[in-house]
């Protein structure tokens, strides 16, 4: 195994390095590096500078309008980007349906779906979760029935993240109740502007509807939006949810993070107690192991080799490293953690200037870190929960 990259994958880190330095607008590297509210408007439009480069399909094949980078340069370009204080390309779009289309969808569906992905106009939400189906998902209710050249669809989704700036959702429903439960779902695209479509916003403990209900009232939807095979949409919901759960891992936003996490202690007076430069310490030694864990499977790629199916261990260690850091983050704040005034954050005001730094929660680096802290005890359930995860790694991976 050579975890050494080659001159040309350096020469290759160095042009995205140079690209993103000239191209990422600094005032939303500013609001992700002081983990300030990234509005639709930002997240989309670095989206569509990504996109009109060719590179916010950076998994994507030559062959789908991709740039056919090899997995070590996706990994490179991620990894500059969250240096250089990119957002979060949001998944759902590129790097989730996508390959699905690409993989069971018609040459219809890919030709008119793939192009609004590629150029980050089409803003794509996911419809998985339900009130009664999250980790065991197989027992979904949302019902799709065909009448003629069309489905109608009822039922909830839950959990939908961003779902309120969604223009397309992809779904899975339930086309059958015959047999076992994962024999009778189906993978569906549908417009969420047609009508019987709601959303809901879930307001979560940091002020944000960052999640949201779905609801379905007699939807109509095309039967030519149905991915693959009807009752076959299981197979390809497994194929979405190992790239989902390689993307929660996100071993280069935890190392932006954990720079954030040094330059809080330093400012806070914690950097010279020994005993939380451990576990700052001890963190760090954790996101190198998972670094050499991704490269390692990077590698086996790259030499042709078939590695292990991994996501779900990925996945685990990933989230479990990035609670650990918002964790950290918000010890080493302190009483300075709790407080969130999003209205002055937004001004660009933290109010350590005008009083002398007294007003708790005037430092800008430690807002709003309770905040983030809270948002972050979801990594570990959502993409299937870690306790799931363990018992799908032991059976696969394992062999017990």
């Amino acid at each position: 195994m050579d975890l050494q990259f080659t001159p040309e994958e350096l020469a290759f880190r160095a042009e995205v390095r140079a690209w993103v330095a000239e191209n990422l607008p600094q005032e939303i590297s500013h609001k992700v590096r002081h983990a300030l509210h990234l509005s639709r408007e930002d997240l989309q439009r670095w989206a569509r500078i990504l996109g009109r480069r060719g590179w916010l399909g950076a998994g994507w094949p030559r062959q789908f309008g991709g740039p056919g980078w090899s997995a070590v340069e996706r990994h490179l370009f991620e990894e500059e980007c969250a240096l250089a204080g990119a957002p979060r390309v949001v998944p759902f779009g590129p790097v989730m349906v996508a390959p699905v289309i690409m993989a069971f969808g018609t040459r219809e569906q890919q030709a008119r779906f793939l192009p609004g992905i590629a150029s980050g106009d089409v803003w794509w939400s996911q419809g998985y979760s339900e009130p009664g189906a999250g980790s065991d998902l197989a027992s979904l209710k949302t019902r799709a029935e065909r009448r003629g050249d069309k489905y109608i669809v009822n039922g909830q989704k839950t959990w939908t993240t961003l779902g309120q700036y969604g223009d397309w959702i992809f779904c899975l429903v339930r086309t059958s109740s015959e047999g076992k439960p994962q024999t009778g779902i189906s993978f569906l695209l549908v417009d969420m502007k047609s009508p019987g479509v709601s959303v809901k916003p879930i307001v979560l403990l940091d002020g944000e509807p960052e999640v949201n209900e779905v609801f379905f009232d007699n939807v109509e939807v095309p039967a030519a939006n149905l991915v693959g095979e009807e009752n076959k949409g299981w197979t390809y919901a497994k194929h979405l949810l190992a790239h989902e759960r390689t993307n929660i891992a996100d071993v280069n936003r935890s190392k932006s993070e954990l720079e954030r996490l040094k330059r809080i202690a330093r400012a806070e007076g914690l950097w010279d107690d020994p005993r939380f430069r451990d576990r700052i310490a001890l963190l760090e030694v954790d996101i190198v192991a998972l670094e050499m864990l991704v490269l390692r499977v990077l590698s086996a790629e790259k030499s042709g080799k078939q590695s292990l199916d991994i996501a779900g261990l990925l996945k685990i260690r990933g989230s479990e490293i990035q609670q650990r850091c918002a964790e950290l983050m918000m010890l080493a704040a302190g009483p300075f953690a709790m407080p969130l005034v999003r209205e002055a954050m937004e001004a660009g005001w933290q109010g350590d200037q005008a009083l002398g730094g007294l007003w708790p929660g005037g430092a800008a680096h430690c807002a709003p870190l309770a905040a983030t802290y809270f948002n972050y005890r979801k990594t570990t359930i959502y993409g299937g929960s870690n306790e799931v995860q363990r018992n799908i790694v032991a059976q696969t991976v394992l062999g017990s």
